[in-house]
């Protein structure tokens, strides 16, 4: 509207000069009057005043632009990575306490070549193949709690997803420009990848301790037929005695 108003009162300008420039020129008072120069400069004035406006127009639109910008580049006030990576050391301090059986290469291998052998026990002294089999049961009993607690610790960073994500959703919907809304969307997929941490945690337990305890039945199936076997080995397997149960 102002625009229209502004392009009017340039017309009517014009107009006005263009019927002034009409008569001839004139003299009053000792003063030449001329029309034509008259209206030559009126009109030079209107369009210096167009240009002015258009001026004006231009500023407004680069102040405009100015601002989006600065909207564009505001940082998301929302943030919940601090509580995400602790969720993520939490799981990760249960995997570094695991017990018995560490989830290292290193450590898997050295304590399958001693309590879990694939050869032969026939070397094996008696006492040391019931040591095996008790350590063995440790073992499993200690896998399977591993995998309890890190199935509670994982549950119980369920309300922590809830509460982050609906801040984080609730702070995307009112972001004012595309960095606050990449900000949230950046913290939603970190938010996922925390939750994929945790199942990814909670099956290598379940894994783990179902693992150990298969090792187990295996060993425990190996040691069984070893004990059989020197059991029933002539001479030197079972050799059975006389015993009196009374005395006189």
């Amino acid at each position: 509207m102002t625009r229209f108003r502004k392009s009017s009162l340039v017309a009517g300008v014009t107009a006005l000069a263009l019927i002034i420039a009409a008569p001839a020129d004139a003299q009053f008072g000792g003063i030449v009057y001329d029309p034509t120069n008259y209206a030559q400069n009126v009109l030079t004035a209107a369009r210096s005043l167009q240009q002015i406006n258009n001026q004006i127009t231009q500023i407004q639109n680069q102040a405009q632009s100015l601002i989006n910008q600065a909207r564009n580049l505001a940082n998301l006030p929302t943030s919940v990575l601090t509580n995400i990576q602790q969720d993520i050391d939490r799981t990760r301090a249960l995997i570094t306490q695991a017990q018995q059986i560490a989830y290292r290469v290193q450590d898997i291998d050295q304590v399958f070549s001693q309590r879990y052998p694939a050869g032969s026990l026939s070397g094996t002294s008696s006492g040391t193949l019931v040591s095996n089999a008790q350590t063995r049961w440790t073992d499993a009993l200690a896998a399977y709690q591993d995998s309890l607690r890190t199935g509670a610790t994982v549950t119980g960073n369920l309300d922590g997803t809830r509460d982050q994500s609906s801040a984080l959703i609730t702070a995307s919907q009112g972001a004012t420009g595309a960095l606050q809304a990449s900000q949230a969307g950046n913290q939603l997929l970190a938010l996922q990848t925390r939750q994929l941490a945790d199942l990814t945690a909670m099956v290598a337990a379940q894994s783990r301790a179902a693992a150990i305890q298969a090792a187990r039945v295996a060993a425990d199936e190996a040691q069984g037929r070893e004990q059989t076997k020197r059991f029933l080995a002539p001479g030197a397997g079972y050799v059975p005695q006389s015993v009196s149960l009374f005395h006189d």
